[in-house]
């Protein structure tokens, strides 16, 4: 080679290139990954999620009444065995991954992206209908100040309407409720009900006309798999102490501890309260005049006067509390699970966008309490409002269940090595994989349940339906669009190369 071309080659290499004005330049930024404080201990995660189970007592058991009649507690002693199956489930996955998401997190670690929106696409259901049918709830309760809060259907509805909406205001603000709030208000409910169960033991149990009132009121075979369907409505709270799994101290233990105290609480009084309202009232009384107040109407079946005088206001005030803490969790719960998706790019960066001043999700928050709302607005004309949404809450929670339980038993096939500080026992072996019994019983009920529902229920079917559609199409444009933008950004980065070049 030529001596003066060798020279300036080396001098070609050696020169160093400057951009000049108006050249595009490709700059990678750093991935920042936000985690949340782990402040939280046993007490405050048991009545997080307590506050969503133990609220659910107040509108489940009509709900459930209005199918089973005489064999509400069967109904519930049913779905109180999937709910043990589930927390068990819930009781791994956050141990295992203690990170905010729940089922959503669970199906993206153990099959893909798609899976994990498709989770947590049909977890913010379920958290869309506990604000509507929480907030549907307070007024009947409310009514034994100002009876028009029940018996109107126009004041019924506008105040759960102005209820979400204030609420709404609230959590865009950034007031939040304390972990103090929530223990109290478990503590101050647990009492309460525990002593509307003994006292309705004392004075109103009879076994013989509970006997009676079960078996001469045995619902038909499809309406108890509809009871013991919708009984699943009344442990919802499972998914609330996943999600704040990524804010607790010590997740891998004390998560689990939260879920068997609250297996155990909630067992316990539900069984005790559905045995109390059949001696109460007869189950056709139940399912009509105490549908959206049950518990309020087992106090006013007391014989005693002063006790019943005691126990009506005070549970009208704790039922309307709990009942607003529960419909305040699911617009949190809302925030947090959109924070989860939009971190690994599963929804449009708008779901989780923060206001400028209050740093709040504001965009997430108003767009899913709208639709909160507008799922009250069948509240002024429709008879079965109330029926719908609880059956149209189990589509979305079943749902999510289903994907909760699938996997931990494909991340027991897939990554049989993951540390996993919590491991059911009680596993089959299948080629060479320990797969928990107590997982797949979960995963087949739970599909079962949710293929009734999907059959007997119209409404819930299409609407639900329709949700999971328009999230899945939403998903597949947004992802469309991130491939665009990389692809872009992949044409900039060759340009730059053949400018420096």
């Amino acid at each position: 080679m030529n001596k003066d071309k060798i020279l300036q080659h080396q001098t070609e290499m050696n020169t160093i290139w400057h951009p000049k004005p108006g050249d595009n330049i490709f700059r990678p930024q750093r991935t920042r990954h936000f985690h949340l404080r782990r402040v939280l201990g046993v007490a405050a995660v048991f009545s997080a999620g307590y506050g969503n189970v133990g609220s659910s007592i107040y509108y489940a058991l009509g709900i459930v009444a209005l199918f089973a009649l005489g064999a509400t507690p069967i109904a519930l002693g049913a779905a109180g065995v999937l709910f043990i199956f589930t927390a068990l489930t819930y009781a791994e996955g956050t141990a295992t991954l203690p990170e905010a998401g729940g089922s959503a997190s669970f199906a993206r670690h153990a099959f893909n992206d798609p899976a994990g929106f498709a989770a947590g696409w049909a977890l913010m259901l379920s958290y869309i209908v506990t604000i509507s049918i929480s907030a549907f709830t307070i007024p009947p309760y409310l009514s034994y100040f100002w009876e028009p809060f029940k018996n109107s259907p126009i004041v019924s509805t506008v105040a759960s309407m102005v209820i979400v909406g204030l609420l709404m205001l609230v959590n865009v603000i950034g007031v939040k409720e304390t972990s103090f709030v929530n223990v109290g208000a478990a503590v101050l409910d647990i009492a309460t009900q525990v002593s509307l169960i003994i006292i309705g033991f004392i004075l109103i149990f009879d076994p013989p006309v509970l006997i009676s009132r079960i078996f001469d009121n045995w619902p038909s075979t499809e309406n108890l798999v509809l009871g013991i369907a919708l009984a699943s409505l009344a442990y919802t709270g499972v998914e609330t102490v996943s999600q704040m799994s990524e804010e607790t101290k010590q997740p891998e233990k004390k998560v689990p501890r939260a879920l068997f105290m609250m297996i155990i609480t909630v067992l316990v009084l539900f069984a005790g309260i559905s045995l109390v309202s059949l001696s109460a009232m007869p189950p056709q009384e139940l399912a009509s005049e105490w549908s959206r107040d049950p518990v309020a109407g087992i106090a006013a079946h007391l014989p005693v006067e002063s006790i019943r005088n005691l126990l009506e206001p005070m549970i009208a005030i704790l039922a309307g509390t709990i009942l607003l803490i529960a419909t305040n969790a699911g617009l949190i719960g809302i925030s947090r699970l959109a924070f989860s998706l939009g971190t690994y790019k599963l929804v449009p960066p708008a779901f989780s966008r923060v206001h400028p001043r209050f740093k709040t999700p504001h965009v997430a928050i108003i767009l899913f309490s709208t639709i909160a709302i507008v799922l009250l607005i069948p509240g002024f004309f429709a008879p079965d409002v109330f029926k719908n949404m609880g059956a149209l809450y189990t589509f979305g929670s079943l749902l999510s269940f289903m994907f909760a339980h699938a996997s931990i038993i494909m991340l027991r096939i897939k990554k049989p090595d993951l540390p996993r500080p919590f491991k059911l026992k009680g596993n089959i072996k299948i080629r060479g994989r320990e797969l928990p019994v107590t997982t797949i019983i979960g995963f087949v009920a739970t599909a079962a349940i949710w293929t009734v529902i999907l059959i007997t229920q119209a409404y819930s079917r299409w609407v639900g339906l329709g949700w999971m559609v328009l999230g899945l199409a939403v998903y597949y444009l947004y992802q469309k669009h991130l491939r665009a933008e990389s692809s872009r950004k992949g044409n900039v980065r060759l340009v730059n190369r053949r400018v420096r070049k």
